[in-house]
C-alpha cells in the first residue's frame, strides 16, 4: 500500500540566445548541446515508459525563453546544421579510431545516438520539441509549468511592482499560446522569493510554487511536518519545499552519484584532445577550442589520468543507484508516515540539463528508477505537486522565508560585488517603462511596436542568467554585453518613444533580433 509520494521536478531553462546577425554563434551552442545531451534523451525515455505502459508522473517547467527558442524557425534550422556537422565529425572518429578497437564503439555509439536524434528532431516532431512535451503533457504524464518570463530574480525587483507583474503575467500567457492552456504552478526564477510574490502568483491564477529547504523550514508559523506538506500562503497559494536527502544524492559531485567513477567525464572532450587541425571544423569559428560532446573517458578519480569510459559499466552503475535512490525514499517514506495525519511528500527538483549534459547516465538512471517505482514496491507512488493538492487540498497555512536556492540559500549569488551594478539600471529601467505604459495607454501602428519592443528589450535585461554567469565568472564578457546591449536598446526605444521620432528601419532591424514574445502587450506594465 502506498505510504507516500515522491515528485521529481525537472526545472528546464536556459537564457534567450538568438543572434541572426551572425551565420555562426558560440553560445547558441548551449542550446543544441541541450537539445542533443537532456531534451531528446529524457524524450526517448518518455517515449520508451509510455511504450511499454509504465505509469509516471513527473513535473517539468519548460521557461518561456526555453520554448520560444524550441519554437523558433531559425535555431530549428541552425539546430539541424549543428546536427550535420555532428554526424560528420562522428564519421570522421569512427574511421580515425579503426586502429584502436577499444575506442572506436564509442565513436559508434555517438554516431548511432546522433543519428537517432537526428531521425527524432526531424521526421518525428518537425524540428518542434514544444509538441513532444505537450504530447507527454496531454497524456496525464507531465505536469508542465511555467517560470518567469525571462528568469527574472523576483526579490530584487520588488521596489518596482509592476515589473515583477509583467514577468509573471507574461510567463502565464507564453506558456498558455505554446501549449494550450494556463499552468497551474510556477519555479519562481532560482527559487527566489520573498514574502508579497505570492499576491502576483493568485493574480495569474497560479495554484502553487517551490522553495529551497529553509523556506519553509523558515517560514512562520513553522509548519509541523517541515517539507514534507506544502504549505498555503495567507491568500491560498501553496508553496512546496525541496527535500535535502534526495537532492544531495543526485546533484553533490562529490557525495552524490553523478560524481561516481565509473560514469563518463563531462571535462575531458576530444575539442580540447585532438590536433588542432583536425579538430578546427568542429571548433568556434575564431580558432578556439570547446567541447563536441565527444568524451571517450569516465571519471576514474582525482587524477589526471583518465580510464576510458565503459557504457554497460555505467549503464549498471546507473541502475544500481536507482535502485539506492528508491531504498532510500522508501526507507524515508515509511519513517515519516508513521508519525503525520496524511501521506509525506518528498520533493526531488533538479535542473533538467544535469541529465544527459552534465550527467550523461541522467536519463538512464531516471529510466530505471520510475521502472522501478511503477513495478518493483508499493510503498512510494510518483505524483504531481497539482495532484497532490487535489488530494490533500487542506495544509498548514504559514508566510514563508525570504530565501533562494543560490550560494547561502538567499540573494547574494545573484547581489554580490561582481553584478550588483546592473541593478540600479534594471530599476530605472523598469520605471521607465511604468510610465510609458501610462503615458501611452492606447498606443497604435509604430508607437505600439516600439512600446512592445521596449517591453522585451526590459524583459530581457533582466534575465537572472546574466547576472549568474557575472558571478559565476564563466562567459563574462557575453553575460555583460547582452545586460548592456538590452539596456541601451530600452533607453534608445524610452527616448524616441518619448520624443515623437521613432526610427522605423531601426525598430525593424532589433524586433528581428529580440523577437521573443511576438504577442506581448506593453500595457501589462500598467
Amino acid at each position: 500500500m502506498t505510504q507516500g509520494y515522491l515528485s521529481l521536478v525537472l526545472h528546464a531553462h536556459l537564457p534567450y540566445v538568438r543572434h541572426p546577425e551572425h551565420e555562426k554563434f558560440l553560445e547558441e551552442d548551449w542550446l543544441y548541446q541541450a537539445i542533443t545531451e537532456t531534451y531528446i534523451p529524457l524524450i526517448q525515455v518518455f517515449d520508451g515508459l509510455e511504450r511499454d505502459g509504465v505509469p509516471f508522473k513527473i513535473t517539468m517547467s519548460l521557461t518561456p525563453p526555453l520554448l520560444s527558442m524550441l519554437s523558433d524557425g531559425l535555431l530549428q534550422r541552425r539546430y539541424v546544421r549543428f546536427l550535420d556537422r555532428s554526424l560528420e565529425l562522428a564519421e570522421k572518429e569512427i574511421k580515425r579510431t579503426g586502429d584502436h578497437p577499444e575506442v572506436q564503439p564509442l565513436a559508434q555509439m555517438y554516431f548511432d545516438k546522433l543519428s537517432q536524434a537526428r531521425d527524432l528532431f526531424v521526421d518525428r516532431y518537425h524540428k518542434n520539441l514544444t509538441q513532444a512535451f505537450r504530447s507527454f503533457m496531454e497524456a496525464g504524464h507531465l505536469e508542465v509549468i511555467t517560470c518567469g518570463a525571462t528568469h527574472g530574480y523576483l526579490p530584487l525587483m520588488n521596489l518596482m511592482p509592476n515589473a515583477v507583474r509583467a514577468q509573471i503575467q507574461v510567463a502565464v500567457q507564453t506558456h498558455e499560446k505554446f501549449l494550450g492552456v494556463k499552468p497551474s504552478g510556477i519555479w519562481l526564477p532560482e527559487c527566489a522569493y520573498q514574502p508579497g510574490i505570492e499576491t502576483f502568483l493568485q493574480e495569474a491564477g497560479i495554484r502553487y510554487f517551490f522553495l529551497d529547504t529553509h523556506g519553509l523550514l523558515h517560514a512562520q508559523p513553522r509548519p509541523q511536518h517541515g517539507v514534507y506538506t506544502p504549505i498555503l500562503c495567507p491568500n491560498g497559494v501553496a508553496a512546496f519545499g525541496r527535500d535535502a536527502e534526495s537532492s544531495k544524492q543526485v546533484w553533490s559531485s562529490k557525495e552524490g552519484y553523478p560524481g561516481d567513477f565509473d560514469y563518463r567525464d563531462f571535462y575531458r572532450d576530444i575539442g580540447y584532445d585532438l590536433d588542432h587541425d583536425y579538430i578546427r571544423p568542429y571548433i568556434a569559428a575564431t580558432g578556439e577550442r570547446k567541447m563536441t560532446g565527444f568524451k571517450y573517458h569516465r571519471i576514474t578519480g582525482t587524477t589526471d589520468h583518465k580510464e576510458l569510459y565503459q557504457p554497460q559499466h555505467a549503464r549498471s552503475k546507473a541502475a544500481a543507484h536507482a535502485s539506492d535512490f528508491l531504498f532510500n525514499r522508501q526507507r524515508q517514506v515509511h519513517q515519516l508516515a508513521e508519525s503525520m495525519d496524511r501521506p509525506p511528500l518528498v520533493l526531488a527538483p533538479y535542473d533538467a540539463e544535469l541529465f544527459g549534459h552534465w550527467w550523461y547516465e541522467g536519463p538512464d538512471w531516471l529510466n530505471f528508477l520510475i521502472r522501478k517505482i511503477a513495478l518493483d514496491q508499493e510503498v512510494v507512488a510518483l505524483t504531481t505537486p497539482g495532484e497532490y493538492l487535489k488530494r490533500h487540498p487542506k495544509n498548514p497555512c504559514a508566510t514563508p522565508s525570504a530565501s533562494s536556492w543560490g550560494h547561502n540559500g538567499y540573494h547574494e549569488h545573484w547581489l554580490s560585488g561582481k553584478n550588483d551594478w546592473i541593478y540600479r539600471h534594471l530599476l530605472k529601467a523598469a520605471g521607465r517603462m511604468v510610465e510609458l505604459a501610462q503615458k501611452y495607454p492606447k498606443a497604435t501602428g509604430l508607437q505600439k511596436r516600439a512600446l512592445n519592443q521596449a517591453a522585451r528589450e526590459l524583459l530581457l535585461a533582466q534575465a537572472s542568467d546574466w547576472a549568474f554567469i557575472m558571478y559565476a565568472g564563466t562567459m563574462v564578457d557575453y553575460a555583460v554585453k547582452r545586460t548592456k546591449d538590452h539596456l541601451i536598446r530600452f533607453t534608445l526605444l524610452y527616448k524616441t518613444i518619448r520624443n515623437g521620432k521613432i526610427d522605423k528601419k531601426w525598430l525593424g532591424d532589433i524586433e528581428s533580433k529580440d523577437n521573443i514574445f511576438p504577442h506581448i502587450d506593453y500595457r501589462v506594465y500598467l
